[in-house]
């Protein structure tokens, strides 16, 4: 009975710590049952032999007891649902309509590029399309920061009027031929 009381007492003592160093191993909601599991197993080895140094002993076991706890296939795929911020696929497809239009409306994005001229274009695709800083920009095409920053804001301001015209006047005709497809639609009002 006084080993019992000795290995309990140092347990007692010690759990803290034992807490604090495995707590870098795992995730706090299973470090109890590991520091409990530790008790266990060190009171079981205990009953069957000596153990000389306690504390040693308790150290080793939690630490081994974690790390077999990471390694255990299931706790590796083990995740709430609330750790899924949003879906890594979508569920539902795109209906064709939508499909369509937003590969009419690139199209139409493509032809307002094509009317800008040429430097304004290569800004104005660099900064929208491949995301490089103005800087880069200024570098690679030879020109100034600001021109670099006109030629983005006046192909923008080009582009956007563009697509606006070409939507109004679609709204506008009930029998129009789309410019972008070539083909009759109607549109209903």
């Amino acid at each position: 009975m006084v080993r019992e009381t000795q290995l309990t007492k140092i347990f007692v003592s010690y759990s803290a710590n034992l807490k604090r160093f495995i707590s870098r191993i795992v995730h706090s909601e299973d470090i109890d049952d590991i520091i409990q599991e530790t008790f266990v197993r060190s009171y079981e080895a205990d009953l069957k032999k000596e153990i000389r140094y306690a504390r040693s002993y308790m150290l080793k076991t939690a630490k081994n007891l974690a790390l077999n706890h990471v390694a255990k296939w299931d706790n590796k795929f083990n995740n709430s649902i609330e750790d899924f911020s949003d879906p890594l696929v979508e569920l539902t497809t795109p209906s064709f309509e939508t499909v369509f239009e937003t590969k009419e409306r690139f199209l139409l994005f493509c032809k307002a590029t094509e009317q800008l001229s040429n430097s304004v274009r290569t800004s104005f695709i660099l900064k929208k399309v491949y995301g490089l800083s103005q800087k880069e920009i200024a570098q690679r095409l030879q020109l100034s920061e600001s021109t670099v920053e006109k030629h983005v804001a006046k192909g923008l301001l080009s582009c956007a009027q563009y697509m606006e015209r070409f939507e109004n006047t679609n709204v506008k005709t009930t029998n129009s031929v789309s410019p972008i497809s070539g083909f009759r639609s109607k549109v209903s009002l």
